[in-house]
């Protein structure tokens, strides 16, 4: 059984990063393989600073770095600001790598998705933060290839609900992607 903890890369209560994190999140709580999935704040969480970490890791720190750290896999969508990620998921990626050498998104598997109004679906977003993730803090990509949403303000409903069927497949497919990712590898006989 496995425990997926779903990050969204937006504050906004109407984001549609969010949408996709709380349609992946209701796919995973109905999966046969999943016995637990959680939303992970990252609101609360301070601006990273090492002498803040020196006095002691805030309370929201330490809450967001368990659930990751108890998390089989990671699931995250970004908006895109300005061709990249949004500084708030920057933040909390800095957060999680911390302390130096103990990151507890070393080795964790992540699937990543992003999500624009734009014709190009966030790509370069996803683009820097699965470079952060593989390259910078040495998480395991689950999906190769980058699921994007261009135009997602269509693929909304104006309570934040993902309603598109083909929208609605592709984040299906990533999440039993992740489970799949989570199964204990079969050792030949």
């Amino acid at each position: 059984m496995a425990t997926l903890v779903m990050v969204c890369g937006s504050l906004r209560a109407a984001s549609t990063n969010g949408a996709l994190v709380r349609a992946a999140a209701e796919f995973a709580r109905t999966h046969p393989a999943v016995d637990d999935v959680h939303i992970a704040p990252i609101h609360s969480l301070p601006l990273f600073d090492e002498d803040v970490e020196a006095a002691g890791d805030p309370i929201a720190v330490v809450r967001f770095r368990d659930l990751i750290a108890r998390a089989d896999a990671v699931v995250i969508s970004t908006p895109e600001y300005n061709a990249s990620i949004p500084g708030v998921l920057k933040n909390a990626i800095d957060w999680a790598s911390r302390p130096y050498g103990a990151s507890v998104l070393t080795g964790k598997r992540v699937a990543v998705m992003s999500a624009s109004p734009s014709g190009y679906g966030a790509r370069w977003a996803q683009d820097h933060l699965r470079a952060i993730l593989a390259g910078g803090v040495g998480a395991l990509l689950v999906n190769e290839e980058p699921v994007v949403f261009p135009r997602v303000d269509t693929l909304v409903d104006d309570h934040g609900v993902l309603f598109d069927d083909g929208a609605l497949t592709r984040v299906q497919a990533l999440i039993t992607q992740a489970i799949a990712a989570c199964a204990p590898e079969r050792v030949p006989a």
